[in-house]
């Protein structure tokens, strides 16, 4: 079960980049997203013709991403999606005509080498799928995740950081994602025997969180480049869930010192791979 876990996994890391392509495409056609006008905003985003086809794309994967976390451990679904970056640069130019700058490809190589680690360390690691947790570690981690992707949304919207708007959207994005990520799988151990446990906290944050960072998202892919919003977008989220994996699902984090260390230096590489990703460039989008 694990192997059809892992498998389903990458299917979703694949699906997942060509639906934020997508997605890019069609924000760019779409007006400016207004947070403070959020239903018109989403329904300008919904007559673009491709921000439709990535958001249908996004929900098979997200399918896809569900069935996997019920079968495998939190920490090691995200680690096998996050193997997804390695194609962006190649769907980005072979299929959607975008131009790939260096530091772009080093963002991705330093990510490919820490999530290669990470991916290496969580299969020795030996943790389990199982889906209970505490509620004191839950409530912990929710919270301070949330508050930390509600401040990157604010400063994604000021003029204070005009040249990072798109990549700071793009974090906040991630770790709302991470934030629905950990309370999904906290509800694939209840709902298959209990659907009324839906009816939960974390059913509802699952939701808001969604929400924030389908908002979130839109927005940066219209003020940022397509390859560091998408990029920080997915390394915020699958460092979310990650952690969320071993503080409140109690995943391993290694056995030995040196796959301990190992995880140290995947963390290292990736957060060097934010580092050197390009500021915001973009124009801004088509007017309505």
């Amino acid at each position: 079960m694990l192997q059809l876990g892992l498998l389903l996994a990458f299917a979703s890391a694949l699906t997942t980049n060509v639906a934020l392509l997508c997605k890019h495409r069609g924000a760019m056609a779409a007006p400016s997203v207004e947070l403070t006008r959020p239903l018109r905003s989403a329904a300008a985003l919904f007559r673009s013709r491709w921000w439709t086809i990535g958001f249908g794309v996004a929900i098979a994967a997200w399918g896809l991403h569900v069935v996997a976390l019920s079968i495998a451990p939190l920490s090691l679904v995200e680690t096998t999606i996050s193997g997804g970056l390695v194609i962006l640069a190649w769907l980005a130019q072979r299929w959607f005509g975008m131009r790939v700058g260096p530091r772009e490809w080093i963002g991705l190589g330093l990510c490919a080498v820490g999530l290669a680690l990470l991916a290496i360390t969580s299969a020795g690691a030996g943790g389990g799928a199982s889906s209970s947790y505490s509620i004191e570690a839950m409530v912990a981690f929710e919270a301070g995740a949330i508050a930390a992707g509600v401040l990157l949304l604010v400063s994604g919207t000021t003029n204070s950081f005009s040249r990072s708007r798109g990549p700071l959207l793009g974090a906040a994005a991630g770790l709302l994602l991470g934030v629905a990520n950990v309370s999904v799988k906290a509800l694939t151990g209840t709902v298959p025997g209990n659907p009324l446990s839906l009816i939960s906290p974390w059913a509802l944050i699952a939701v808001l969180a969604g929400v924030g960072a389908f908002f979130a998202l839109a927005r940066g892919l219209q003020t940022g480049g397509a390859i560091p919003v998408i990029t920080l977008m997915t390394v915020a989220a699958n460092l979310a869930s990650i952690t969320g994996g071993i503080l409140v699902f109690g995943d391993s984090v290694g056995s030995d010192p040196l796959g301990i260390a190992a995880r140290c230096v995947a963390f290292a590489a990736v957060i060097g791979a934010v580092a050197v990703m390009p500021a915001s460039r973009r124009l801004t989008p088509t007017p309505a």
